[in-house]
């Protein structure tokens, strides 16, 4: 049957109408529903792929049957992250007025490269970003109204190579633009910094053997005095040092670097500074939490995700710079079909500028809406219900015989281990994985196995909490019994 009409093939706007209704009350239904499904899928790998006819339709199909086998193929195969039972990697949290911005842009269908090709999507992301700044205590060269500013990118990977490629450009002073060779630089970053600065490294041209991994303290934050005392090994092998990466919040264990004091020896040796706070960044609105932004005046860029802990859909990080010249000249390429009068003015911002893609979609008007239903203490109450809330998992955890904090909890993230080998937490997590109740990862510190119990997702409460712990306990405990038996 075709669905060919007096629209031709199209979907009418009663028909979108309809649809959209159904798909919105769905959705709905899904955030009540979700803590009935596996957290974590448990399809094996080609199971999904396999319930997919092997060619695309010829005769296009009814929505309520796309609808049907998305529910009854494509379903299995989530993991679903918006669950209040995920407690794994970091959170990607959404919420109401997000998903309702993303709609909207969506429908409006935006390509915001040029201020030209819809004005009020450059200047909304402007302005909002501008608001970020006063929100996160951040320093007032980052906003629109200096000589810097901000920009949404897709995520921190990359801000951190629009960072990389703009420290390597004024290192060498453009030539690398001009002449496509890196000479002999070298960039900087922890044993603990994202993995993000090493593919960076590598799509820059810098390579990634020109990557120092620098040695952590005990508390896994990067070293400033092996820092300096590398640099000075470099220089006198004859390398050019040019930029360091410092982390607020690593991924393994949400460890600070000292960035005051690691802008000093980028200051001392004139190198770019990058701060990544990822996931972290969005606590510092709280004036508890402004502490982790210390340093961050000194730096020459930073960027953190909204996507992460601040109920904003992925993708939204959002980057800022000193010197938004030294990034434009970086990143511009002016075709003569992108010419035209407001650009040549000089009088608006092209984010086509600010980015390595050309195209960019209207990722700002999620952001605003979150921004204006929540209002900053409604951000804030939720940031310190979800760091009480990992307090109160820390402390259970330290009160049990049975098992052990690996480092000291850092806001809403905790490490730790069942008192035994590195096999029975692995058996451990994997085994509470399996129950799909529940969802978390691991990491190793200082070569030990442990679980990292991340509370962020929006609907998460104590409930979920206090019976996530009951389920880790229960688990080991049924674990540590079964490995007994077999002795």
């Amino acid at each position: 049957m075709t669905l060919k009409d007096n629209h031709g093939y199209h979907m009418s706007a009663e028909e979108f109408r309809r649809h959209g209704y159904n798909l919105i009350d769905w959705l709905a239904d899904y955030a009540l529903d979700v803590e009935r499904y596996p957290v974590l899928s448990q399809v094996a790998p080609g199971d999904i792929r396999a319930k997919l006819p092997p060619v695309a339709p010829q005769v296009g199909e009814r929505f309520e049957d796309v609808m049907a086998d998305f529910e009854r193929d494509i379903l299995p195969g989530i993991t679903h992250w918006q669950s209040p039972n995920f407690f794994a990697y970091f959170p990607a949290n959404t919420s109401g007025p997000s998903i309702l911005g993303e709609l909207l842009g969506a429908g409006l269908g935006v390509q915001g490269m040029l201020w030209l090709t819809s004005p009020a999507c450059t200047e909304l992301e402007t302005h909002v970003l501008d608001w970020l700044v006063d929100i996160l205590h951040l320093p007032r060269k980052f906003k629109s109204t200096s000589s810097g500013g901000g920009v949404i990118q897709d995520s921190a990977s990359s801000a951190t190579l629009c960072a990389l490629l703009t420290a390597r450009e004024r290192a060498t002073r453009f030539n690398v633009k001009d002449s496509g060779t890196t000479g002999r630089l070298i960039a900087y970053g922890s044993t603990e910094t994202h993995s993000s600065l090493e593919k960076a490294c590598a799509i820059a041209g810098i390579g990634v053997q020109n990557l120092r991994k620098i040695p952590t303290n005990d508390r896994l934050q990067m070293d400033p005095a092996a820092l300096s005392a590398q640099i000075v090994q470099d220089r006198s092998a004859g390398m050019q040092p040019f930029f360091v990466c410092a982390t607020v919040g690593t991924t393994s264990t949400l460890a600070v670097d000292p960035v005051a004091e690691i802008a000093s020896v980028c200051e001392e040796n004139q190198l770019w500074l990058h701060v990544d706070a990822a996931m972290a960044g969005s606590a510092a609105m709280c004036e508890e939490h402004a502490a982790l932004h210390r340093g961050v005046e000194r730096a020459d860029s930073y960027c953190f995700n909204p996507h992460k802990w601040m109920f904003t859909n992925f993708d939204c990080d959002c980057f800022f710079v000193a010197d938004r010249e030294e990034l434009i000249n970086t990143l511009t390429i002016l075709p003569e079909y992108l010419r035209n009068q407001a650009t040549e003015s000089g009088e608006v911002i092209d984010y086509r500028d600010w980015q390595v893609p050309l195209g960019r979609r209207f990722r700002s008007l999620k952001l605003w809406f979150v921004l204006r239903h929540y209002g900053v203490e409604g951000l804030k109450h939720h940031i310190r219900e979800h760091v009480a809330l990992t307090a109160r998992f820390a402390k259970w955890v330290s009160d049990s015989p049975d098992f052990e904090i690996v480092v000291p909890p850092n806001l809403n993230l905790v490490c730790f281990r069942y008192r035994a080998d590195n096999d029975f937490n692995k058996k451990l997590v994997e085994a509470l994985n399996r129950s799909g109740r529940l969802f978390l990862t691991h990491t190793t510190v200082r070569g030990e196995y442990c679980l990292r119990f991340c509370i962020g997702q929006t609907n998460t409460a104590e409930s979920h909490v206090a019976a996530a712990w009951r389920l880790i306990e229960g688990t080991a405990r049924q674990l540590q019994a079964h490995l007994d038996a077999e002795k």
